[in-house]
């Protein structure tokens, strides 16, 4: 496939982020850990947490005091009891054998967030690789990242549908749902491989957004107004609305929203494309629920979800790579041709549940659309190489237009009622097709169009069928084990089409293959007393093969590289300690683990053209701990820190020699957050603060013979937001960066090797905003 993104010929469009060298430490035992000190996941803590299952309950509200509330006073409260569905079983979050973060999306709203790299900034430990372009990302999890990926190395979902492309092939790689915040009610992020769950793709963790169901009692509904000013910028707004209809009391309630928000932008641009902000970005979506509740047992959700994302250009400052300075100043780049990106999704799903007494048995049907059309300044790069080919040109435009079309269903079976023998059974089917087009364009001096240089088609199918379940014995009251596992088998399908002067006419190659795979967990959890539990975690992960571009020796007809790749796999081992202490005031989570990763998916040189192959192993080592404290009802306190470290351990042919940190991940990471509730004028009100530290990354691989490593520097961001509650309305209002730091936050180095400079990725100056929402 042709990048066309970079000055190389890959197998996917987008090139991405890379970071840290790191050398490993010893583990800490978790318990150890866990009562070493007292942190916690900023944002996440005592976040409310009500779940696709609509009989998840949270109690108290997260937001106690914030909407509506008495005034706060001085005596001790408890924390919430935070309720996911993770294991598909509906559990407070304490007695999950796993770590999971929870993100409210009403603070996020209230904080100014604004994308997905703004929703999981608190996030110690979790990379969002913007691409350079807001809307199309990469997320990783625990360092689980070789900086371009092959395909995703986390999941996501939309409640019980997995969304997005599993193949090498459908970009979801670099296409991480970038969810509008309009009736979210949160977000959970899942630590560590999921693949006996939640199949292909989850290999480093899951992002799940949890959406609010419709209320099958209450007419109801809300409007939301935000507007947002930029230092060196533009500024933005936001309008939305909910609208929720019972329209049967207690059998069917229909539920509406709509959004339109615009981001300003903050970079400008010299050079031919003389302009300001071009980074600006719009978003609309809109969402509509129908729930249905014939029978005391049965129930129906019916869902449709659309979200478009225009951004006028990428957000990325040129700097050169010998002196780390940029190539004009922090907020301007050098620009020939503009760089606009469009995004689009659509999501019509079905989840049908019937409840039998002693089981309950859920279908899960999906269809989707994912679109991406984006543009990319290749000037620097390619006019160098056509003039020193005899061809002369002013600019050079390199399109990508993709579009996968996905179809899922599902079937699940899960044991109900007390019991010693908790079991879960189920199917999965999906079927994508994808089509990539790509095209090189160039004009001469003076505007007059070149020959075309090169266009590349590539459709692809994928389709994987899949069994999984996990059987739970409660040995004991305070004891128990889980085993499960999951059986795949993927097929995939691609044609190569390409045309053009770069590749001297047209040409067409066709491939497929077919896999099985396998992934495993295993759990132990053991309840120290009835507010800590201890737990053991053994679980693995992978992301499917697929076939390659069949590549020949046009002299002797020999293959230049293998025809197909095979799925590369991962197993983490952790071990965490869980406990709510000071009577439920203090909560605290930590764990620590140890990830093996074998035959790595990696992209490869042959004869000018970049394949997948499969070579080298890596380990990871870290510790995550995390914890909220409510001292009073006037005081929450919470705080995170994640330490992790990934080399390679075996030489990966044309990626990096062995003893090469992973990319994509910090050895140091934390985040704090405290938020102060009072009376204001006898209204309930708040104000807050939350800060993060992303220390050193690298941009690559040490030693990479096709990237070079950028070292990116460490940074610290403070947010601060307050509001208050008026009753029918509620203020609020926000500063992110409140300290104006130019953060660096990612780098693509792809572009050096041939002259070209380094892309950084800039955080946003300082950005003040205020919002009102009014509830009827």
């Amino acid at each position: 496939m042709i990048d066309l993104d970079t000055h190389r010929i890959r197998h996917c469009g987008q090139s991405q982020f890379q970071f840290p060298r790191m050398r490993l430490l010893p583990l800490l035992i978790a318990a150890a850990f866990g009562a070493a000190a007292v942190g916690a996941r900023a944002q996440s803590g005592p976040a409310s947490s009500a779940t696709s299952d609509p009989a998840a309950t949270t109690e108290p509200s997260s937001d106690s005091g914030r909407r509506g509330d008495k005034p706060a006073t001085a005596t001790p409260q408890t924390l919430d009891t935070v309720t996911v569905t993770v294991t598909r079983r509906r559990e407070p979050v304490r007695e999950v054998p796993l770590q999971v973060s929870t993100v409210s999306a009403e603070k996020l709203q209230d904080a100014g967030a604004s994308s997905l790299p703004d929703y999981l900034a608190d996030q110690a430990g979790v990379n969002v690789n913007s691409g350079l372009t807001v809307g199309n990302a990469t997320v990783t999890v625990r360092g689980v990242s070789t900086g371009p990926e092959t395909a995703p190395t986390v999941g996501t979902y939309i409640d019980d549908v997995s969304f997005g492309s599993n193949s090498a092939y459908g970009f979801g790689g670099v296409m991480s749902l970038d969810m509008g915040l309009m009736d979210l009610h949160h977000i959970e992020v899942l630590r560590g491989p999921q693949g006996t769950l939640y199949g292909a793709g989850a290999m480093g963790g899951m992002l799940k957004y949890v959406t609010n169901e419709p209320e099958l009692y209450d007419f109801s509904g809300s409007v939301r107004l935000g507007a947002s000013s930029t230092r060196e910028g533009q500024s933005g707004s936001t309008v939305g609305g909910v609208l929720n209809v019972p329209l049967q009391q207690g059998v069917a309630g229909l539920r509406i929203s709509a959004f339109h928000d615009e981001v300003g932008g903050f970079v400008d641009s010299t050079g031919p494309i003389v302009g300001s902000d071009l980074d600006r970005r719009k978003a609309t979506g809109g969402r509509v629920a129908l729930l249905l509740q014939p029978t005391r047992n049965l129930r129906v959700k019916l869902t449709a979800v659309s979200q478009e994302t225009d951004v006028a250009g990428k957000n990325l400052v040129q700097f050169n790579f010998a002196t780390h300075q940029p190539l004009v100043n922090d907020l301007t780049r050098d620009l020939v041709v503009r760089e606009p990106s469009k995004t689009k999704i659509e999501l019509y799903a079905a989840d049908v549940e019937y409840d039998f007494g002693w089981a309950r048995l859920n279908s899960v049907t999906s269809s989707q659309k994912a679109k991406l059309a984006q543009r990319f300044d290749g000037t620097a790069i390619y006019a160098p190489l056509l003039a020193g080919a005899g061809l002369p040109v002013a600019s050079v435009a390199a399109d990508t237009a993709v579009d996968v079309q996905k179809k899922t269903q599902e079937f699940r079976l899960t044991s109900q009622g007390k019991s010693d023998l908790e079991w879960l059974a189920g199917v999965f089917y999906t079927d994508e097709q994808a089509s990539n087009g790509q095209q090189l364009g160039a004009t001469f001096p003076g505007g007059a169009p070149t020959p075309l240089l090169l266009a590349s088609s590539i459709p692809s199918k994928y389709t994987e069928t899949a069994v999984y379940g996990d059987v739970t014995w409660k040995f004991a009251p305070d004891l128990s084990a889980t085993l499960g596992a999951r059986l795949s088998r993927n097929r995939q399908t691609f044609s190569q089409n390409t045309d053009g002067l770069l590749v001297g006419g047209p040409t067409s190659r066709t491939n497929d293959s077919a896999e099985t795979s396998s992934t495993y967990l295993a759990t132990v959890s053991y309840a120290l007393n009835n507010t800590s539990n201890i737990y053991f975690r053994a679980a693995s992960g992978y992301r499917p093969g697929g076939p390659n571009v069949v590549l020949t020796n046009p002299a002797t007809g020999a293959l230049l590289a293998p025809t197909t790749f095979e799925s590369d796999s991962l197993w983490s081992y952790e071990a965490g300690y869980k406990a709510d202490l000071l009577d439920k005031t203090l909560s605290i989570e930590s764990a620590v683990y140890h990830i093996r990763w074998d035959q790595i998916q990696q992209l490869f040189a042959a004869s000018g053209v970049s394949v997948i192959v499969n070579g080298g192993k890596a380990e990871i080592n870290g510790a995550e701990l995390s914890a909220t404290l409510r001292p009073s009802t006037s005081l929450d306190l919470n705080a995170a820190l994640s330490f992790n470290e990934g080399e390679l351990t075996e030489s990966a042919p044309g990626l990096a020699p062995a003893g090469a940190g992973l990319p994509n991940s910090a050895r140091f990471s934390a985040s704090f957050g405290a938020t102060y509730k009072f009376s204001a004028g006898g209204h309930a009100a708040f104000v807050g603060v939350s800060g993060r530290y992303v220390g050193e990354r690298n941009s690559g691989f040490e030693g990479s013979p096709s990237i070079p490593n950028f070292r990116l520097p460490a940074y610290s961001l403070m947010d601060a937001q307050g509001g208050v509650d008026l009753g029918r309305y509620q203020l609020a209002a926000y500063v992110r960066n409140l300290f104006d730091k130019r953060a660096q936050l990612g780098a693509d180095a792809s572009g050096v090797p041939l002259g070209g400079p380094v892309g950084v990725a800039m955080a946003r100056p300082r950005t003040v905003g205020v919002t009102l929402s009014a509830s009827f």
